[in-house]
C-alpha cells in the first residue's frame, strides 16, 4: 500500500506516520529526512541537492523525485510506503504518480488530517507554554506563514486526489488514539 498523509502543519502527520509504520510495517518516507540522508551519504542526487541548498535555493521537484525514487527502490518499500510531507503541489503529485507508474505501482490512499487553524495555533502555544521540547518553527507567526503557504500550494491536492477517488478525510482534532482508530477505519483495517 502506498499512502500519502496530508494536512496542515501541526496536524499530526508525523505522529500518525510513525504509528502506521509500527502497525503496518511500511516505511515512512519524509522528504526532509531523505534529502539529509542523501547528502550525508554523498549520493549523486544528494550532491546535486547539496549544491542547490548551499546556494540557498529550493531543491527542484526533479531532484526531490529522484531522491524519493532512490529511496522507494530500497527493499523495505517492496510492500509500499507512507509519504509524509510529499507531495506538496499538484506538479509533485503528478511526478510521484509517474514515478510509481514506471514501477507498476500507484498511490492507494490519501489521508487528510483535518484540523482547524485555531486548534493548530493553540497546539503551538501549548507546546511553548509547557516548557517541553519546541521545534525552531514552533511560534505563532511562523505557523501563520506556513499555513498560508499550505493553503496556497498544497490544499489544491485535495481536488487532485479527490478526483481520483483516493482521498479520505479524518478529523485530526481528536486525541491521538482516536485519530489512529479513525485512520484504521478509513483504510479498512
Amino acid at each position: 500500500m502506498n499512502l500519502v498523509l496530508f494536512g496542515p502543519p501541526g496536524a499530526g502527520k508525523g505522529t500518525q506516520a510513525k504509528l502506521l509504520t509500527e502497525k503496518r510495517g511500511l516505511p515512512q518516507l519524509s522528504t526532509g529526512d531523505m534529502l539529509r540522508a542523501a547528502i550525508e551519504a554523498g549520493t549523486p542526487v544528494g550532491l546535486a541537492a547539496k549544491a542547490i541548498m548551499d546556494k540557498g535555493d529550493l531543491v527542484s521537484d526533479a531532484v526531490v523525485i529522484a531522491i524519493i525514487a532512490d529511496r522507494y527502490d530500497q527493499p523495505d518499500c517492496q510492500n509500499g510506503a507512507i509519504f509524509d510531507g510529499f507531495p506538496r503541489t499538484v506538479a509533485q503529485a503528478e511526478a510521484l504518480d509517474k514515478m510509481l507508474a514506471a514501477r507498476g505501482r500507484q498511490i492507494d490512499h490519501v489521508l487528510e488530517l483535518k484540523v482547524d487553524d485555531a486548534a493548530l495555533l493553540a497546539r503551538v502555544e501549548s507546546r511553548i507554554a509547557s516548557g517541553g521540547p519546541v521545534r525552531a518553527d514552533d511560534n505563532p507567526e511562523t505557523l501563520k506563514n506556513r499555513l498560508a503557504v499550505y493553503y496556497k500550494n498544497t490544499a489544491p491536492l485535495l481536488g487532485f486526489y479527490g478526483a481520483q477517488g483516493k482521498l479520505r478525510t479524518v478529523s485530526g482534532m481528536d486525541p491521538i488514539p482516536d485519530v489512529t482508530k479513525a485512520i484504521d477505519a478509513a483504510l479498512g483495517a
